[in-house]
């Protein structure tokens, strides 16, 4: 998402956002949420709030304290006017709205930043954008693997197996560094996927590359761990050269920080983001 694209969202919800007579507790209606949210139909945003009420639910507050249900009076083009249903909602019920949509969509991942942060800073914004962007690339990249890893078991290769395939193909995009020798050259403990400790290019070319593996694997119906081996080295060679082709090594990429550390971090935000979101009123605000 580029800066121009950000200022006008950014700007959009601010001027969405409405203040509890009285109280500084800011609220956003649903309705107004619902297309800039990407949401098309009421239908399937009103599942996305009902979602999001049972995650407000189960992270032990009263979701009655940031989803408070109101009706509306809406002109029809008859002149005539009809009731609908509408919530008002707190910052924290609007987060956890967005963390119950598709990051992958852009207004989502930027509605997750916006309401998370108590700043309209935009380089706050432009940073936690990244990292969820960076969080999104890995969740794909477990995806992915974990289907070629299936792919690969119904083919005759154990996890074992996929192992060797994996550090080979490693070996292909970090010039010749296979997994553990990218892992001691990041400083990374066994035990602990490389791939947690990549930075959100080097995770996207990954996962690229494994795509292609499954997708070729079953077109052309490869079979034991010779045959997927050089169909995963080629794939992965071939996405090195697109990167050497814009100056891009791999291989001498800083790591990044810990993808762990950074779902703690989120998590803990969201806690802070819910203790310092003020309760709506009982008010007829509307």
């Amino acid at each position: 998402m580029n800066s121009e694209t950000m200022d006008k969202m950014q700007r959009q919800f601010d001027d969405m956002a409405h203040q509890v007579p009285g109280e500084n507790i800011e609220f956003w209606f649903a309705r107004e949420l619902q297309e800039p949210l990407g949401y098309e139909r009421w239908e399937n945003f009103f599942k996305a709030i009902q979602r999001a009420i049972e995650s407000c639910q189960t992270a032990g507050y009263e979701p009655a304290d940031h989803f408070r249900g109101v009706t509306k009076m809406v002109a029809l083009g008859s002149g005539a006017q009809r009731e609908i249903e509408d919530f008002m909602l707190t910052r924290y019920a609007c987060y956890l709205i967005a963390q119950n949509g598709d990051p992958r969509k852009e207004p989502i991942a930027f509605a997750q930043s916006y309401f998370a942060l108590q700043t309209r800073k935009q380089e706050l914004l432009e940073d936690r954008m990244q990292l969820i962007a960076r969080m999104v690339a890995r969740e794909r990249l477990r995806e992915s693997e974990k289907a070629l890893s299936q792919n690969l078991y119904e083919r005759g290769v154990d996890d074992a197996g996929f192992a060797r395939i994996r550090s080979k193909g490693d070996a292909a995009l970090f010039g010749g560094h296979a997994t553990q020798a990218m892992k001691e050259k990041y400083g990374v403990t066994k035990s602990r996927p490389l791939a947690d400790f990549l930075p959100t290019l080097t995770i996207a070319a990954k996962n690229l590359a494994t795509e292609m593996t499954n997708y070729n694997t079953q077109q052309e119906d490869l079979r034991g761990e010779p045959a997927i081996t050089q169909e995963h080295i080629q794939n992965n060679q071939s996405v090195r050269d697109m990167l050497g082709q814009r100056g891009i090594k791999p291989e001498d990429l800083p790591p990044a920080e810990d993808i762990k550390k950074l779902e703690r971090r989120v998590k803990a935000e969201e806690k802070q983001l819910a203790k310092k979101t003020g309760g709506l009123l009982d008010s007829d605000t509307k």
